[in-house]
């Protein structure tokens, strides 16, 4: 919460509040490893930026369009940014972005003012508009927390007796593990993350790292996914953990996890 606070901070010590046109936040942290703020965290944010005239950004590329349970994470946050920003899941695997506003701040470019190369590209357009229609006909956001459960429950048990898993982080259907070689030191298991990704594609899983420290491992799957599909990919998971988590203590480069 002081990170919020530090604001006011900076536009008196580092850059004048009048000098700064946005702040853009995401609000679940995407590849700094699916790191969620505390209640309360955003609201602060966006109070400082209302008081300095400061235009509020939400960056919901990866947490919008029900990935969090919610139609976008701010949503759960309790806040109502000024510009939210979506893509990615908005066009179901084709490439599409938009950005949507209040009125006022949409409206103020001249006319064309706002363009780009790819803007409303006809195929991507539809896909986005199939997708949209999915969000209720297939309950896009129970079904997010549906998967929530499902990951939880294995997690929760693979902590308790693997003590690489140092933390569980995210929201809804958009989850990590922090892999620590401590849990009082929080040392990062940055080789042992390595690992487990490479083992995870041995078997037949694409598993993607992230973090400051390359040690979290995001598990970030769609949401069409069977509960079959996830339930196997889980399971591969969990082996890749036991296997490193069993490798020689002393063993740290990437060929002690062949």
């Amino acid at each position: 919460m002081a990170c919020a606070k530090h604001l006011e901070h900076v536009f008196k010590n580092i850059v004048a509040a009048e000098s700064v046109a946005a702040i853009i936040v995401e609000p679940v942290l995407g590849e700094g490893g699916f790191i969620t703020p505390p209640p309360g965290y955003f609201k602060i944010v966006a109070e400082i930026c209302r008081k300095h005239g400061i235009v509020f950004i939400a960056d919901e590329v990866q947490t919008g369009i029900c990935r969090t349970g919610s139609l976008f994470a701010t949503e759960q946050l309790g806040v109502e940014p000024d510009i939210l920003i979506t893509a990615k899941s908005l066009g179901g695997g084709l490439p599409i972005g938009a950005v949507t506003g209040r009125a006022e701040i949409m409206d103020a470019p001249v006319t064309g003012g706002l363009g780009g190369t790819f803007i409303g590209n006809p195929v991507s357009c539809a896909a986005a508009l199939a997708v949209l229609d999915m969000l209720d006909d297939a309950d896009l956001n129970r079904r997010a927390r549906q998967l929530e459960r499902i990951f939880l429950e294995r997690a929760s048990e693979w902590q308790e007796r693997l003590p690489i898993i140092g933390a569980v982080h995210g929201m809804g259907a958009m989850r990590s593990l922090e892999l620590v070689r401590d849990r009082k030191t929080k040392e990062p298991a940055t080789a042992e993350t390595n690992g487990i990704v490479r083992y995870c594609y041995e078997h037949g899983v694409l598993a993607i790292s992230a973090g400051t420290s390359g040690n979290i491992i995001r598990v970030l799957m769609p949401l069409v996914i069977t509960e079959e599909q996830f339930k196997e990919a889980l399971s591969v998971l969990e082996s890749a953990l036991v296997h490193v988590s069993e490798a020689p203590a002393a063993s740290t480069n990437r060929s002690a996890y062949a």
